[in-house]
C-alpha cells in the first residue's frame, strides 16, 4: 500500500527542478530553497544504455565515486523532494526513437530498484507512458508501482486518458499531476483557463487529493491555482542558460559585488566554488527574485 506523506495544506509549493545538476543545486540550497525536483533520467540511463548521453554534474569527491548517491543528498537537504521518472526525456529527448514495451519494462524495473536503494524518501512520479504505449500499459505500471515502492506517488493525467481515465485517476490517486506544458501546446490561447478548470474539477470531485502542476511557475497561474499543492519549473536557470534575466537584463550588466551584498558573502562564495562568477551572480540573483515572487503570488515557501 502506498505511504501517504503529510499534505501541503496551506498553499502551493514551488519545487526548483533540475536539482540533479549539482552546481545548480548548490545555489538553490545556499539560498534556502526547501522544495526540489530532480530527474532520475541520468541515473537510470546508465543502468540501461551502454552509451549514455546525459552527463551527471558531480561537485564533491564522494559524488564522483558514486553519483547514484546524489538523489539522497538532494532529499536530505530539502523539506520535500520530488523524483521525476525521466520518462519524458527517454521518450522525446536524447535517446528518442521507437520505445517498445520491452525497453519500458526495463526502465520501470530499474527505476523501482533505484528508488528503493537511493530515494525512499522522495515523492516519486509514476511511469506515465500513455503517449507511447497507451493507457492500459500506464495503468499496469501505476498499480504495480503502488505495491513495489513505499514512496508517495504522483500519478499524471494526460490527454490520452480522456474523461473516463480522469475519473478513474481521481478515484485511484491521492496525488495527481496536470501537465501544463501539454495543455499550453494543445491550447495556446486558453490553456490557463483550462488548467484552472481541470484542477478545480479534480479538487471538487475529491477534496482530499493533492494536485501538482507540472512545469508551471507562471506567477498569475500560481495565484489563480493556489488551492493546488505543488508545482515545478526550471525558470531559475533560464537566465544562466540564455544570458538574460526576465528577458530584459543581459548577464553583462549584472554587478557581481552588488549581488554579493544582496545575498551575503558566505552564500556567494559557497556557490562560486562550483560556478563561474557570471553564472554564480545570475543564479543567485534569479533565485532571490523568484523566491520573493513565489511568496507574493503563491504564498509562503517554508
Amino acid at each position: 500500500m502506498e505511504r501517504v506523506a503529510p499534505l501541503f495544506t496551506d498553499n502551493i509549493k514551488v519545487h526548483f527542478a533540475g536539482a540533479e545538476t549539482q552546481n545548480q543545486f548548490a545555489a538553490t540550497k545556499a539560498m534556502g530553497v526547501k522544495y526540489h525536483l530532480y530527474s532520475a533520467y541520468p541515473f537510470i540511463e546508465r543502468k540501461i544504455f551502454e552509451k549514455h548521453k546525459s552527463p551527471i554534474m558531480c561537485i564533491y569527491d564522494w559524488q564522483k565515486k558514486n553519483p547514484y548517491m546524489i538523489p539522497q543528498f538532494i532529499i536530505q537537504n530539502s523539506k520535500r523532494c520530488i523524483q521525476d521518472s525521466g520518462l519524458y526525456t527517454l521518450m522525446f529527448g536524447s535517446q528518442k526513437g521507437k520505445k517498445d514495451e520491452n525497453l519500458m519494462d526495463k526502465w520501470y524495473s530499474q527505476l523501482v530498484e533505484f528508488t528503493l536503494e537511493y530515494a525512499k524518501d522522495a515523492i516519486a512520479v509514476e511511469v506515465d507512458c500513455q503517449k507511447v504505449l497507451g493507457t492500459k500499459k500506464a495503468w499496469e505500471y501505476r498499480k504495480k508501482m503502488r505495491d513495489d515502492i513505499p514512496n508517495r506517488i504522483i500519478n499524471v493525467f494526460h490527454s490520452e486518458d480522456g474523461q473516463k481515465g480522469l475519473e478513474e485517476l481521481i478515484e485511484f490517486s491521492n496525488y495527481l499531476a496536470i501537465s501544463v506544458p501539454e495543455l499550453r501546446i494543445a491550447k495556446q490561447k486558453t490553456y490557463k483557463e483550462d488548467v484552472y478548470r481541470l484542477a478545480s474539477y479534480i479538487k471538487n470531485k475529491k477534496p482530499s487529493i493533492d494536485i501538482h502542476l507540472l512545469g508551471c511557475t507562471e506567477l498569475e497561474m500560481l495565484k489563480t491555482n493556489k488551492f493546488c499543492n505543488s508545482s515545478d519549473s526550471t525558470t531559475y536557470i533560464a537566465s544562466k542558460r540564455y544570458g538574460f534575466m526576465q528577458s530584459k537584463w543581459h548577464i553583462s550588466t549584472i554587478k557581481f559585488d552588488e549581488v554579493k551584498k544582496l545575498v551575503g558573502e558566505d552564500i556567494y562564495n559557497e556557490v562560486l566554488q562550483f560556478n563561474s562568477p557570471k553564472n554564480t551572480s545570475m543564479l543567485l540573483l534569479t533565485i532571490y527574485d523568484l523566491l520573493n515572487k513565489y511568496r507574493q503570488y503563491a504564498g509562503n515557501q517554508d
